[in-house]
Formats: C-alpha cells, sequence, structure tokens
C-alpha cells in the first residue's frame, strides 16, 4: 500500500508519518528504546538545572546581591 493511502485512511499528513522513520530509521529497536531513554534522562536534567538556577535567583534576591 503506498504511503499516501496509508496516510489518507487514518487521516495523517505524510509529514507526520515520514517524521519518526527519519528520526527511528535504520536502527534496531533496542538502540531506538535508548535513544528514547537518553532523551527523557536529559529532559529530566535540564529540569533539575532550571530549578536550581531559579533557587540560586531568589537566594540572591532575597540577600540583596545582584
Amino acid at each position: 500500500m503506498a504511503t499516501a493511502e496509508v496516510c489518507r485512511r487514518h487521516g495523517l499528513s505524510s509529514a507526520t508519518f515520514c517524521k519518526p522513520k527519519a528520526k527511528y530509521g535504520g536502527m534496531d529497536m533496542s538502540d531506538a528504546r535508548r535513544l528514547r531513554a537518553l532523551e527523557d534522562d536529559n529532559g529530566r536534567l535540564k529540569r533539575l538545572l532550571a530549578d536550581g538556577m531559579l533557587d540560586n535567583i531568589v537566594l540572591k534576591d532575597l540577600l540583596g546581591k545582584p
């Protein structure tokens, strides 16, 4: 079945259909899972860093230091 037909049948755009293929194409399932886990960890670490930086700014404001 052609890509356009699959997209039409399921109400997807061709870009939505091809995006995961472009990102995960040529990877094994274990590689894709590992990439997803690394992306999740990276997001968690970014949130922790942002929270720490916000705490630092609040403490500096409370102490009156520039």
